[in-house]
């Protein structure tokens, strides 16, 4: 049946799935390193996704990004503000885009939790029981107070031009434990605010981009092909790769074609653990309870987080969740604040803490880093009689496990909630951060792309040696 087939219309008609997305970012590689866009030792090099040495020892192997799209607000979730309790509806002593707005107290209370006694709102009950384990960053600050270009910035570093992703230069830098599994995955069930650009590989070789999964409950609808059954591909793969040493010993000085055939191994590796790795009906009972799976309210969340812990455990180095049920950036209360911000803490509170007490009794929290957070936080005004508008100036971000000090606050903002004054962590800073714990130097993870030297921090960034542990 394949006897008047090319090569290349072998390699379609047998990749299936992640197989096929493999074989078409190989090409696209070629594609680019024919323009002289990316080196082409990336791309005839062997394995791209093969485990690397960081620079200096890591505190973190791996990295798990709770990311809350639409800016969760500060105030209400973890730096609380007695000034606006006391100036409730009184004139702010800051305008906001020339403009003087009233100040917003929480309608939500404080309570101290843990050995360190930090203070959480009540949105956060379950998350406040690790609190010993968070790092609360409340001094964070960014460029862009709009959506598309704060997440962006926030996971790109770059608001505006198409850059490499977080994940996709984690990987790009450290490979993956896991040869059987993408090294990079983004779970997120509703659509995400620009895209592929927020877990894409842009100009770096497109192997490190994140294999997304929009259904957790269904997330391998296209890993098998109908077509062949598994011995059937064993023996397609096998005749390929006699088609391809012919082809090869004619043209030694074309080692391409070696790169092609990895990726469709990998397809067929995958096909044996991905199910595995996707299957949440062996987990207990009591680990579903753990996670929120039996509430309606938190079960789309709850699943996310349980993924995430099955692909750490398996060796994927970087995992983003998106919390984007029911639109691009559900946190994002312009009005109605306290219903909104309610359903959306509902939806992830259980689930979180699910996850960083699952990983912590397994061993994994201490070698895996958890970040939380959005683009931006909220006005300590409000919009209207009961919103917050977007706030770039000063808000909060937490970190967990791979070398973090938890039980600890790190930074501030004014009395008000304005803006960050003690420790101010800019976006840049972060991403120095969270490399620096992977054993990675920001300054020297760097990829040349049109002439110039890229790097994740751009020509910014510092570490926060006072959050490490």
């Amino acid at each position: 049946m394949w006897t008047n087939l090319s090569r290349r219309a072998m390699f379609g008609r047998s990749g299936v799935g992640f197989g096929a997305l493999a074989l078409s970012a190989l090409l696209g590689e070629e594609t680019r390193a024919a323009a002289g866009q990316i080196p082409p030792e990336t791309v005839a090099g062997g394995n791209p996704l093969a485990p690397k040495r960081p620079h200096f020892a890591a505190r973190a192997k791996r990295v798990i990004f709770l990311f809350m799209p639409g800016g969760p607000s500060q105030v209400d979730t973890f730096d609380p503000k007695p000034q606006l309790t006391r100036n409730d509806g009184k004139p702010s002593p800051k305008l906001y885009l020339g403009q003087q707005r009233q100040l917003l107290a929480s309608p939500w209370k404080f309570q101290r939790h843990g050995q360190s006694g930090l203070p959480v709102s009540e949105l956060f009950p379950r998350t406040a029981t690790c609190i010993d384990d968070l790092c609360i960053v409340r001094s964070m600050v960014t460029d862009d107070p709009n959506h598309p270009g704060g997440c962006l910035l926030m996971n790109t570093g770059e608001r505006v031009f198409s850059r490499p992703s977080m994940g996709a230069w984690v990987t790009y830098g450290l490979g993956s434990e896991n040869q059987n599994l993408p090294g990079f995955m983004a779970i997120g069930p509703g659509p995400i605010i620009e895209g592929a650009r927020q877990y894409g590989s842009s100009f770096l070789p497109a192997a490190y981009q994140g294999t997304l999964v929009t259904n957790p409950a269904d997330p391998l609808r296209n890993l098998r092909g109908s077509q062949v059954n598994s011995t059937q591909q064993r023996r397609e793969l096998d005749a390929l790769a006699r088609l391809n040493q012919l082809h090869s010993e004619q043209r030694t000085d074309d080692d391409r074609l070696n790169a092609r055939v990895a990726a469709f191994e990998l397809a067929f590796r995958m096909q044996t653990e991905a199910p595995e790795a996707f299957d949440l009906t062996g987990e207990t009972a009591a680990t579903g309870q753990q996670y929120g799976l039996d509430r309606p309210e938190t079960e789309q969340f709850g699943r996310q987080c349980l993924l995430a812990r099955r692909l750490v455990e398996r060796g994927v180095r970087f995992v983003q969740l998106y919390h984007t049920t029911g639109g691009f950036q559900p946190w994002d209360q312009h009005s109605d604040l306290k219903a909104g911000h309610q359903k959306n803490a509902t939806a992830t509170d259980q689930p979180i803490a699910g996850l960083l007490s699952d990983l912590k009794s397994r061993g994994l929290l201490d070698e895996t880093l958890v970040v939380w957070g959005g683009e931006f936080g909220r006005t300590p005004t409000a919009e209207g009689k009961d919103g917050r508008d977007h706030h770039p100036f000063g808000f909060t971000m937490w970190l967990a496990g791979g070398g973090v000090r938890g039980g600890l606050t790190y930074g501030a903002t004014d009395e008000w909630g304005w803006d960050a004054i003690e420790n101010r962590m800019h976006v840049h800073d972060l991403h120095a951060t969270m490399l620096h714990l992977l054993g990675l130097d920001h300054e020297q993870l760097t990829y040349r792309f049109a002439g110039r030297d890229f790097r994740l921090t751009d020509v910014q960034g510092h570490v926060a040696h006072g959050i490490i542990s």
